[in-house]
């Protein structure tokens, strides 16, 4: 699964940096939490819209930050992940609502590959 699958299962793109492969989800809000756990290629499920979620995002090297929620973004979020290639998207989903959907689809995907 890449990166625009995220559209096909319903989540909005706010910043299209680059297509890149999924390798897995990860859900959290503690930013050093994320940084010791989560692993390049994953797609992060947070409610953390602050600038320091895309420079989490950009040290980790994740394929896209899903803000979940309804959690609003300012240009600036925006901007830094255009410049850092970070894909954003929002859902209105929750975070475990979100991190389900993406699972069931995700796990579909590998065993299609």
């Amino acid at each position: 699964m890449d990166t625009a699958g995220l559209v096909q299962i319903g989540f909005t793109q706010k910043v299209a940096a680059i297509n890149t492969e999924i390798t897995g989800g990860f859900s959290g809000d503690l930013l050093s939490w994320v940084m010791a756990n989560a692993k390049p290629g994953n797609c992060w499920f947070t409610i953390m819209s602050n600038l320091n979620s895309i420079a989490v995002a950009t040290l980790v090297e994740l394929s896209a930050i899903v803000f979940c929620d309804n959690v609003s973004l300012d240009e600036v979020i925006l901007e830094k992940a255009a410049e850092t290639r970070i894909n954003v998207f929002t859902t209105e989903l929750s975070v475990f609502e979100a991190s389900i959907k993406f699972g069931d689809v995700f796990r579909k995907s590998i065993k299609e590959n």
